[in-house]
């Protein structure tokens, strides 16, 4: 067997050759690489583990279809099996068969040749493709890889679902398997695979580890480092999501979200202050409401380990629009200026005490936890300050969703604490104590907080995160419209909520 194989891979020439030759398709210095050992492996049965780490939108995808191509080919006259696996059924794997469909539709060889079968099979001859999905739910146990084990983006798959129902599928002929992915955390099915890959590596000095990251690609395709440079303008160079997107760095699955450089980043040189600057200031206001927790909201998340937040807090903005003229940026500068919170505090004298903040700073945008109870706080604040109340309601993704957005604020230095104050005690030791969680799965959810019950070393007092959700939330300004500034005063009416319970601030 092994030699039929080898003479047709013979008549066939080497596989990068192959693919400029029958698809006009030159592949880059760092697809080659990868692509022959694949190759060289699959066709002497050498049954090698291979893992490709590539950063986004950097060719992985045309490189699989390549390979595929031309084993499907070379292994045509034989009675072979390639099976691939992605997270999902809809839209990687279906996007996956699309991909090999182009390739082997513009491929002068396979041009008209191949068939479809069963809507996830594909076949050339004796030689065919399964594509599955390797969803948790998704029933694979049957299919067979005598030739090659694919799992693409192996960092969403899970580890328990891979070795039950896929691993098992290369066992009778010790088939080549390869993982496919983008870096992530460290506890990963692509992160296992890695390190066992490297000891492999170690010990007999053949390759099996391809890792490339954004500055290899901008070597070769410029346009590319000009837009990887672009989202670091935005992110920052230490964003994790700039980190395993782009540079291939794996980041812990779990820790404190704000280690010290990040506390840096976030220092001002500014003080608090108790009313609005004489000047042309702008504001913004957030407001993270007392009451249920946030992920109770979402019946189908997992729960947030912080129940029953009991204060109320508020955070004012001093909002500087210069970054906004910045073509990478084109977002502010968030100052913080006035801090406040309040514990078991009536939501009707609330209102009454926001109102008063509202009318005396008049901040542009007042972004209002809108989850559970303050639903009905948040409804009130619309009617009384129209086009000014952003509404955000958390759930575990929206939490997660803000909490990678305002990570993305203090790495680009746009996050400023005053020099001192109570309330940025507060605040700092909330950050210190704040936890995070990156959950497996192709979703990126991130859970994060301070922990229930979590304890101040020194003190012994309970720490919550009020203040320091408060300050997150500036997170959902950068979605706003900061360009076109001087919007008409809107003045509320009369309010006779206000009449009830009325304190001071």
């Amino acid at each position: 067997m092994a030699e039929l194989k080898t003479v047709l891979k013979e008549a066939l020439g080497d596989v990068c050759q192959f693919a400029e030759q029958t698809s006009a398709i030159r592949l880059r210095k760092y697809q080659v690489e990868v692509a022959r050992a694949i190759v060289d492996s699959v066709i002497y049965q050498k049954g090698l583990t291979f893992v490709v780490i590539f950063p986004r939108q950097s060719g992985k995808n045309e490189l699989q279809a390549q390979i595929e191509t031309y084993l499907l080919i070379a292994l045509s006259q034989l009675d072979t099996e390639i099976v691939k696996a992605s997270p999902t059924w809809k839209p990687q794997t279906i996007n996956a068969m699309r991909r090999l469909e182009r390739v082997l539709a513009r491929n002068l060889v396979t041009r008209n040749r191949w068939v479809k079968e069963s809507g996830y099979i594909y076949r050339l001859n004796s030689a065919r493709i399964f594509f599955l999905s390797g969803g948790p739910m998704a029933n694979v146990v049957g299919a067979t890889a005598n030739t090659l084990l694919e799992c693409d983006e192996a960092q969403d798959v899970s580890t328990a679902k891979w070795d039950k129902d896929f691993g098992p599928m290369a066992a009778s002929t010790n088939a080549t398997r390869v993982f496919w992915g983008t870096a992530w955390t460290s506890r990963t099915l692509l992160a296992r695979e890695l390190r066992a890959a490297r000891e492999a590596q170690q010990r007999d000095g053949i390759q099996r580890v391809f890792r490339i990251d954004a500055t290899d690609v901008a070597k070769e395709v410029p346009a590319y480092g000009k837009f990887v440079a672009e989202q670091v303008q935005k992110l920052g160079m230490n964003h994790p999501l700039i980190q395993t997107q782009y540079y291939s760095k794996e980041i812990d699955a779990e820790g404190g979200m704000f280690p010290d450089y990040r506390q840096r980043l976030m220092k001002g040189y500014h003080n608090f202050q108790d009313t609005p600057s004489p000047f042309d200031a702008v504001y913004a206001m957030t407001i993270d409401v007392a009451g249920e927790d946030e992920a109770f909201s979402d019946l189908q998340s997992i729960s947030l380990k912080n129940p029953g937040r009991d204060a109320t807090a508020v955070t004012i903005f001093e909002v500087d629009l210069a970054s906004v003229k910045d073509p990478l940026i084109k977002a502010p500068v968030y100052k913080v200026v006035y801090r406040a919170e309040w514990t078991g505090k009536k939501h009707t004298s609330l209102y009454a005490v926001l109102c008063g903040i509202i009318d005396l700073w008049w901040p542009r945008y007042v972004v209002v936890d809108s989850t559970g109870v303050g639903a009905g706080l948040a409804s009130f604040l619309e009617r009384a300050f129209p086009n000014k109340i952003i509404p955000f309601l958390f759930t575990s993704k929206s939490k997660s969703d803000l909490g990678w957005k305002f990570l993305a604020v203090v790495e680009t230095g746009r996050f400023r604490e005053p020099v001192s104050g109570v309330q940025s005690t507060l605040f700092w030791q909330q950050c210190m104590y704040c936890q995070s969680e990156v959950l497996e799965g192709p979703g990126k959810i991130m859970r994060w907080g301070v922990v229930d019950g979590t304890r101040d070393d020194l003190t012994g007092d309970l720490v919550h995160d009020d203040v320091l959700i408060s300050a997150a939330l500036c997170a959902v300004l950068d979605d706003q419209e900061w360009a076109v500034l001087g919007a008409p005063v809107v003045i509320r009416k009369a309010d006779p909520l206000l009449e009830i319970d009325g304190e001071g601030y």
